[in-house]
């Protein structure tokens, strides 16, 4: 019976202990933790780099990623490739209207 009383007695004191440390130091963050359906998930609104996408951070779970994150970066990516090819393309065509050429290719014949 003491030695019940004891156990449950030190137990006791190390939760009683345990509670202390953890109100006062925290759960050992240096920021509070983000509210649920939040996302660390960041890239730039126009002129993502290289360095943004291997930058990029998804939150994990159970079977891998969460979906939502991955497919909103994907997304973000997608839009960001379409613009610069749009640009390109307009640069091009505006190359072409003020020299005035008609862009030509070179063609090789060869004797079969």
């Amino acid at each position: 019976m003491i030695i019940g009383l004891y156990v449950i007695g030190v137990a006791l004191l190390v939760a009683l202990l345990f509670g202390v440390v953890w109100f006062v130091f925290g759960r050992g963050e240096d920021l509070p933790p983000i509210e649920s359906g939040t996302t660390l998930t960041r890239l730039p609104r126009a002129g993502i780099s290289g360095d943004d996408v291997r930058g990029l951070v998804f939150a994990q779970t159970f079977r891998g990623y969460r979906a939502v994150e991955v497919d909103w970066a994907l997304e973000k990516l997608a839009r960001e490739i379409d613009e610069l090819r749009g640009v390109v393309h307009e640069l091009s065509g505006r190359e072409v209207a003020d020299t005035g050429a008609i862009p030509t290719v070179q063609v090789y014949e060869t004797d079969d």
